[in-house]
């Protein structure tokens, strides 16, 4: 885990993990229940967006301490239902 719960101007990254070369950006979704859909349908092209404008202000903000290697950057969507956990890799 590099970071979680990460405010920007433009809102909040849930996780920002590293996986080898790789730096994830991932947006977490609760749902009690699958009433109002599965969880990951609520990432919207709108939230996309945004998580893609936050995650380019997160690595501005940290471009001292990452590697001076190029990283791969994946978006990840994770969805909870009760203690059931999905992780959708590469979801957009």
């Amino acid at each position: 885990m590099v970071d979680r719960n990460w405010r920007g101007r433009a809102g909040e990254i849930d996780l920002v993990a590293r996986r080898g070369g790789t730096l994830v950006f991932s947006e977490v979704k609760t749902r009690s229940g699958r009433s109002f859909g599965e969880p990951f349908e609520a990432v919207t092209a709108a939230k996309q967006s945004r998580l893609r404008k936050l995650a380019a202000e997160w690595l501005r903000s940290r471009r001292a301490s990452l590697p001076p290697a190029a990283l791969d950057i994946r978006f990840d969507v994770v969805s909870v239902i009760g203690g059931r956990v999905d992780v959708l890799e590469e979801a957009f």
